[in-house]
């Protein structure tokens, strides 16, 4: 039986794959369906406010892996999930669910998919964005002040301790998993436009 085409999509934090996971989506619509590892935060709800907002979020143990293997596994057979929904705000998995159909493309983006080896064999194609760090802190920076109400001080804080040590330790190793590395992301439209390419040849054997 004919399976969906899995593209992980990693790399730190700012690099830019979230912006090239959403140019795929825009390039194959309803074809694909795109699944990112933010999602799939544990629930921290038995810890208040101030406990879950000091929690390491850049180490594998954040996320609840075997969910999001679980849910792999489930569209891979053509089965629909109730994927969950997280709060950047209440650093929580609110009480809710998305119902998801499955695609002929699924992309899982996140920064440490390509830590879990289960998860890494179930992925087709593996792409690591590659970007110098002081540009990703910088969007870090702004999005983490302009999308989910944190100061300056806090992120600054995080990026130091929690950040860029499981950047190093965790996510940099991880590119040595990466079929593609692309630099910039998004922002590469000669690699992005490659990446299209490959992904329409694999969908055109759908046809034969």
């Amino acid at each position: 039986m004919k399976q969906p085409v899995i593209i992980g999509i990693a790399g730190g934090t700012g690099s830019g794959k979230t912006t090239l996971a959403k140019k795929l989506k825009d390039d194959f619509e309803d074809d694909l369906l795109l699944l990112c590892q933010d999602y799939y935060y544990r629930s921290y709800a038995h810890l208040s406010y101030e406990e879950r907002k000091n929690l390491n979020f850049d180490h594998p143990n954040a996320f609840d892996t075997d969910l999001l293997i679980n849910h792999i596994v489930k569209l891979k057979e053509f089965q629909p999930i109730e994927r969950p929904v997280y709060s950047f705000v209440e650093h929580m998995r609110l009480n809710e669910s998305v119902y998801e159909e499955p695609k002929r493309v699924i992309v899982i983006e996140g920064i440490l998919i390509f830590e879990n080896p289960e998860l890494v064999d179930l992925m087709d194609i593996k792409v690591f964005v590659d970007t110098d760090a002081d540009i990703r802190f910088a969007r870090r920076l702004m999005r983490d002040i302009n999308d989910r109400g944190r100061d300056i001080n806090s992120v600054f804080n995080q990026y130091l301790n929690t950040v860029k040590p499981m950047h190093e330790a965790f996510i940099e190793p991880s590119k040595k998993h990466a079929d593609i590395i692309i630099p910039e992301g998004g922002m590469n439209h000669v690699a992005s436009s490659m990446l299209v390419d490959k992904i329409n040849t694999i969908l055109s054997k759908w046809e034969d």
